[in-house]
């Protein structure tokens, strides 16, 4: 039973970067295309000073500790936080050139704190 729970979670991270990359890529918000009809318009999960940026934190947290959860089950070099990180960083500096696509300071170290959050998290954990 335990083993399944693991691989669960193996295939919901492997969703979740699928899902990451998807909206990351697209040249328009897909997310604001389904909720509001606007591929220009971002939702805000959380009312905040800082905007949009709220959800990048939160989608990094969720796919840090994913990979944290399965790196230590399995051994899948797509689970590693560095390569998180790295995409956190890529990804952000993606959208200097995918049409429709801001690049945003605040998107990138909401980015980055997202899975520095995570990371710490379950350090204190341990």
């Amino acid at each position: 039973m335990k083993n399944t729970i693991f691989h669960i979670i193996k295939y919901l991270y492997y969703f979740s970067i699928t899902v990451l990359l998807i909206i990351y890529l697209f040249p328009g918000s897909l997310i604001g295309y389904f909720l509001y009809g606007d591929l220009g318009k971002q939702p805000i999960l959380i009312s905040n000073p800082i905007g949009t940026s709220i959800n990048h934190c939160i989608y990094f947290i969720w796919l840090t500790s994913l990979a944290i959860i399965i790196s230590n089950k399995f051994k899948v070099i797509f689970a590693n936080t560095y390569l998180i990180f790295l995409l956190s960083i890529l990804l952000e500096i993606s959208h200097l050139f995918i049409p429709n696509r801001a690049f945003e300071y605040y998107d990138l170290l909401a980015n980055i704190a997202g899975v520095l959050v995570a990371i710490i998290f379950f350090k204190l954990l341990k």
